[in-house]
């Protein structure tokens, strides 16, 4: 009887497939042009919100209504961009979860549990570190759910910015766990920020959604057809008393993310390709601007950190998120019997777990909801969430640049295609027909040296110097 081969033992942060590594990139990519312009919509609305001159001008456009006031929809600036733009960010966010469900990481049970255990320790660790410190100093416990999100587009920003070339390993790990932690984001926002429900909207929104997944089995095509009924849905599932990104997210969940035979790309790709660079490049920036200019002075600064509402969200933020998802990904690899991969050490995923402590978009999103009508202490929440976000940038900095050196070195050897065939060599390795091509590559170089050092040689033996 043949012995039976032993399994190989799993990898965590293993190197990826050529094909996930490819689609990484794409949206990375994307992603990190969006942080970029997230910086400067913050930094442009602390100038507008705190430069005297500036000041009532900003606080004249964020308060600006408009819309129908029959339908519930006259809200303003500031509202239409935390309500209506982000519903994009979530409709994208929707997509991505649904392919990493059905394509990527999150389709083998075995590979899910790490992303999805490293997000749920990075938000019950800091919702945790909230809670005891307002235990402790007295405070509202609301805003547990505030340092428990991560914002990919900022941290890829704060990435881009370094100029490091962090593996696409940790890359990747950084992009699923962002994933997962929307998800998680979405449910705490529709479970634990919903007020009144107005049944009959809210029956009316899941119509909508109905509809909206009939017409997609049925393979109807137009953005004519989906962008109006996507606008209804939205609309009564704000009247609902239900956020209306939970709309955004379930028209994304819905599309099909796998391709049938003789499709280069599924609905839920070309859709994504089209919407994300809106999310990245609009929706996000815009939110951030009318949401981040908070008044910010030496005493507001100092109440961050003496209030234990905001100094429980930056503890949250810099403390929780990077104990948390270390622990939740050193507990995972302990349990499961996985190693690391070779090319990393624990101090790289302490680094990561750093840089997803910088929560913006959606703690920002859930400080508002969490303190709504408290006018100070949420823009006490908001100067937390900066504070802390900024912290969390600079401690991953330093992180990522002590270990840059080897980055570069890792990121060299994974973009090395000596052969010129488009595919790097590292994913070839295995491939006999790549060891023949190289073969041929190194003979042809061993002859050019051969003759160039035959011309070289035939040059000195003609020149015997003077006579």
């Amino acid at each position: 009887m043949p012995a039976s081969r032993p399994t190989p033992a799993r990898k965590v942060l293993d190197r990826l497939s050529l094909p996930e590594r490819t689609y990484v990139a794409d949206a990375l990519r994307t992603e990190t042009v969006g942080g970029v312009l997230l910086l400067l919509a913050a930094v442009t609305a602390l100038i507008w919100a705190n430069v005297p001159a500036l000041h009532s001008g900003y606080e004249s456009v964020s308060d600006f209504h408009f819309g129908p006031e029959a339908l519930g929809l006259n809200l303003s600036v500031a509202h239409w961009a935390a309500d209506g733009l982000l519903a994009i960010f979530f409709f994208v966010a929707g997509i991505e979860l649904k392919r990493e469900l059905v394509a990527g990481d999150l389709r083998d049970p075995k590979a899910a549990v790490l992303p999805v255990v490293a997000a749920l320790c990075g938000m019950a660790v800091p919702a945790l570190v909230y809670t005891l410190t307002n235990v402790v100093g007295g405070g509202s416990l609301a805003g547990w759910a505030v340092p428990t999100a991560t914002d990919i587009a900022f941290a890829l920003a704060v990435l881009a910015v370094i100029g490091t070339s962090l593996p696409s390993a940790l890359r990747a790990f950084l992009l699923t766990l962002a994933v997962v932690d929307d998800l998680f984001a979405i449910l705490i926002i529709a479970i634990f920020f919903t007020d009144g429900l107005d049944f009959a909207a809210l029956g009316g929104a899941f119509a909508g959604l109905a509809l909206f997944w009939l017409l997609l089995r049925k393979g109807v095509r137009g953005w004519y057809v989906y962008v109006p009924l996507a606008v209804v849905v939205w609309g009564l599932m704000y009247n609902s008393g239900v956020h209306a990104t939970i709309a955004g997210v379930a028209m994304g969940l819905m599309l099909r993310c796998t391709r049938n035979e003789g499709e280069e790309h599924s609905p839920g790709e070309r859709v994504e390709h089209l919407v994300r660079p809106l999310s990245a490049g609009l929706a996000v920036p815009l939110f951030a601007l009318f949401s981040a200019g908070v008044t910010v002075s030496g005493g507001a600064l100092g109440k961050v950190f003496t209030q234990p509402e905001t100094l429980g969200v930056v503890l949250g933020l810099v403390i929780g998120k990077a104990l948390g998802i270390f622990g939740g990904t050193w507990l995972t690899a302990r349990f499961t019997r996985a190693s690391l991969s070779e090319e990393l050490v624990w101090p790289d995923v302490f680094a990561v777990s750093s840089l997803a402590g910088i929560g913006f978009t959606v703690s920002l999103l859930i400080g508002e909801l969490a303190f709504e009508g408290d006018l100070e202490l949420t823009d006490g929440v908001k100067a937390a969430v900066l504070t802390g976000s900024l912290i969390a940038a600079l401690l991953a900095t330093v992180l990522v640049k002590l270990r840059n050196a080897k980055y570069q070195a890792l990121w060299a050897e994974e973009h090395r295609d000596e052969d010129l065939d488009g595919i790097p060599d590292i994913y070839e390795q295995d491939d006999p027909a790549y060891h023949l091509r190289m073969a041929e590559i190194y003979e042809r170089k061993a002859a050019e040296h051969r003759r160039l050092a035959e011309v070289a040689g035939g040059a000195g033996d003609g020149d015997d110097g003077p006579a």
